[in-house]
């Protein structure tokens, strides 16, 4: 879930009141409901854990179905190296919709320090290998996959280069045009947007589950292990590499985690179990690229609640600098360089 919650495109009863998602409980399930709590709200969703037939369940309200329909398609690909908790009821309510799944328990990922999350380094690879090696042989497409499975692009390179589309039918509609009107303006996601074109070039169109929003509370852990990996409203089909440029990417907002390479982490991880990877430096760069610009986009859209300025775009736009100077890709001239290697804020700020 997001951590920063927002307005636009909820139900319009949304936030919800426990009193509320009981009496909604109790009507579907009946008088067995209890331990009803607020467990987390994002963006897009909130959510209440309750007790049912000696059974632990999450219940989510939103306005987005689709988030629900592909959590529970992700389910089928749950092993025992990847947690995905099933979910067991889809419907309408409260001018949206919902969606009961299993609840699992443990700390968040992003709350881990940096010994603790050094200590899980081991199962965090063995859940992304587990990922890795999910059949998707009877879907199609690159990209972020829909309810039926099904993703909409051709190749791994168009689905990466389709991040500079304003699409009217997506949910950050407009991020463009707020974009200009922020202090950051359209430069920046433009250069880097053709860093990615001459970059993108040479990725390879390898088709693999890719979760691509690893952080943000949505991976659980307990006891040394991951307990759940949740909300694949973000996934896709692609290079398992991308699940690793997260994590290199966001690093930096996490002053926690300093003291851990997580780039040079996977690559002895990968070297340990014996998998090539070509051109794994060069991957994990390119893909960090598009995660920049993303989240760049992602910022303009939630100018509304969270305006874009110099402590938050920037920072967007001196780490995709930084990325792009190592990947080989030219900043248009001295001073861009320097404007781009202040400190970057802390996540949150």
């Amino acid at each position: 879930m997001d951590e920063h919650p927002g307005t636009e495109n909820q139900p319009p009863c949304l936030p919800l009141a426990a009193a509320d998602v009981a009496a909604f409980l109790t009507a579907r399930f009946g008088d067995s409901c209890e331990r009803i709590a607020r467990v987390g709200q994002g963006k897009w969703s909130m959510a209440f854990a309750f007790r049912h037939a000696d059974r632990e369940f999450v219940v989510r309200f939103g306005a987005h179905r689709d988030d629900f329909d592909k959590d529970r398609l992700a389910a089928r690909f749950a092993s025992a190296g990847l947690p995905i908790l099933a979910v067991v009821a889809i419907g309408e309510a409260f001018g949206g919709f919902y969606a009961v799944s299993e609840r699992a328990f443990g700390a968040y990922l992003d709350d881990l320090d940096e010994s603790q999350l050094r200590a899980l380094l081991p199962a965090l690879f063995a859940t992304l290998d587990a990922m890795r090696e999910v059949d998707v042989g009877d879907s199609a497409g690159f990209g972020a996959w829909s309810a039926d499975g099904v993703a909409p692009y051709s190749s791994w390179r168009a689905a990466l280069l389709d991040v500079g589309t304003d699409r009217p039918t997506d949910r950050t509609y407009g991020w463009r045009e707020k974009l200009v009107r922020s202090a950051i303006g359209p430069g920046p996601f433009q250069e880097g947007l053709g860093h990615l074109a001459t970059l993108a070039a040479a990725c390879p169109e390898e088709r693999h589950l890719v979760h691509s929003d690893l952080l943000n509370r949505n991976v659980l852990v307990d006891d040394g292990r991951l307990s759940a990996v949740i909300d694949w409203g973000c996934g896709m089909y692609g290079d398992f590499l991308y699940d690793v440029a997260w994590f290199a990417y966001w690093a930096p907002w996490y002053p926690a985690w300093y003291g851990i390479d997580f780039v040079a982490e996977a690559a002895a991880h990968y070297a340990t179990i014996g998998l090539a990877v070509p051109c794994f430096a060069e991957r994990v760069r390119w893909y960090q690229v598009h995660i920049g610009l993303a989240g760049l986009a992602y910022r303009a859209y939630g100018a509304t609640c969270r305006p874009v300025g110099r402590d938050d775009g920037a920072a967007h736009r001196r780490r995709l600098g930084r990325i792009a100077d190592t990947a080989g890709a030219p900043s248009r001239n001295t001073a861009s360089r320097r404007a781009r290697r202040g400190v970057l804020p802390q996540r949150g700020s």
